[in-house]
């Protein structure tokens, strides 16, 4: 375990962030779910550089079990974010891993106070909320990162390298693709946090602003115009088979239906892999066959698929145009694999095929193949947003410690540029036009 640092709010960070900082940052991490989780673990592994002292969670256990990981003090272990509000700042750094509707709250008071902010995405529910946090940050000198993670992979960075070579010669069209995988979409999106427009955001904001953002950054151009269609088309109750109950585990078709709460959970439970990611969100880490099925029995996650209460859509499509002409097509849906995102892109000299880890580069002139494996230890595109959870937090924690703040790419401007155009993607699908920006 790694010794407690004790900074005073004097020496916290703040100001100019051009000078190394000489010392680790101080994280305080607030909601440690899966992806405040997944952060702290990572900055963990460079204790020179960053470490984990404060963290705000509401659920006992979880908060208990993250506080020992890291050796945090008990008099910094919190029961809600909002109990910061009444200390004097006790970090460097906020890492946001709130839900949606929280992180316009947190955000702006947390800068407000002093904190560098690091702010899982969406940045917030509403356009306004989100000019909001852009304000406070930059009347306070904030360094604000948003979770983009897709803007930091090595993919990406290979991907725009390729294309600034000119490989594939001007850039004409994209078309993306984001499977989101039937399992995962019913776990999310159906029974869970997001499954509700007003507990939560659209289905858009939540799960794909990322790939609105990384668009935008691929491209390398403001958005002009947009419009966009989508409708909640299966996960509604005339479209539940015959015999079906309103929970899985009384449920004479949990055994045969495709969206089975029972099979999922408890696949995660035996079998380990990617479901079980999904089982720790249910049963808040307990894995066992009781914790399964007491959080089954009573939880939102044992609910019917087509009895549930939710409302955002389970497939859209987007039409972004550029200025300069350049246009991209975007796809989000539930019926698929759980796998990663699929891109062609539309050159005057060729074409570029992505799948998140592997790069196709199709040469019209030669009509040659040539591919690139961006992987640098041969995981999958899926594992760690492909790496670019890591080579987020990394560039984060080096911009502030190491005094090189411009190795945030996923700043104020860039995220609320293309948060608006997923706000104006909305507005789109709802009236059935064009929407200008």
């Amino acid at each position: 375990m790694n010794p407690t640092i004790r900074a005073t709010p004097d020496t916290f960070i703040t100001g100019d962030l051009s000078r190394p900082l000489g010392r680790p940052l101080t994280l305080a991490v607030l909601g440690a779910g899966a992806r405040g989780a997944a952060y702290a673990d990572l900055a963990a592994e460079r204790p020179d550089v960053a470490r984990v002292t404060v963290v705000a969670e509401p659920r006992e256990r979880v908060r208990d079990v993250f506080a020992a990981k890291h050796a945090i003090d008990p008099e910094l272990r919190f029961t809600h974010w909002r109990d910061l509000l009444t200390r004097p700042r006790l970090a460097d750094v906020a890492l946001i891993a709130l839900q949606d509707a929280e992180h316009v709250s947190a955000a702006v008071a947390l800068a407000d106070l002093g904190y560098q902010i690091l702010l899982e995405k969406p940045m917030a529910t509403s356009e306004a909320d989100c000019e909001a946090i852009a304000e406070a940050a930059r009347r306070n000198g904030t360094a604000l990162a948003v979770c983009h993670v897709m803007r930091y992979t090595p993919y990406t960075v290979k991907l725009k390298q390729l294309l600034l070579e000119g490989v594939i010669g001007d850039v004409v069209s994209l078309q993306h693709l984001e499977p989101i995988g039937s399992y995962h979409f019913a776990h999310s999106f159906v029974r869970g946090n997001w499954r509700r427009e007003d507990e939560s955001s659209s289905l858009l904001l939540a799960k794909s602003c990322h790939d609105i953002d990384w668009l935008a950054d691929i491209v390398g151009r403001r958005v002009a115009k947009v419009s966009s269609f989508g409708s909640l088309s299966h996960f509604r109750p005339e479209a539940a088979p015959a015999g079906a109950t309103e929970r899985c585990v009384s449920c004479p078709l949990q055994d045969t239906c495709a969206y089975s709460a029972t099979t999922l959970y408890r696949d995660g439970l035996r079998n380990g892999g990617t479901k079980q990611y999904f089982t720790r969100v249910v049963t808040a880490g307990e894995l066992t066959e009781q914790a399964v099925t007491d959080a089954l029995t009573d939880g939102p996650y044992g609910r019917c698929v087509y009895h549930s209460d939710n409302d955002v859509p389970d497939h859209q499509v987007v039409n972004l145009e550029f200025d300069g002409g350049v246009t991209a097509s975007f796809t989000l849906t539930a019926f698929t694999p759980l796998e990663n995102r699929h891109t062609k892109i539309f050159g005057t000299r060729g074409q570029l095929t992505g799948d998140g880890r592997h790069i196709e580069v199709y040469d019209f002139r030669t009509e040659t193949r040539t591919v690139h494996d961006t992987s640098v230890d041969g995981s999958s595109a899926a594992e760690g947003h492909a790496g670019g959870d890591r080579a987020l937090l990394n560039a984060f924690l080096d911009a502030l410690q190491g005094g090189r703040p411009e190795l945030i790419v996923s700043g104020i401007d860039a995220s609320l540029a293309s948060h608006r155009v997923v706000f104006a993607a909305e507005r789109a699908r709802r009236a059935g036009g064009v929407v200008e920006l």
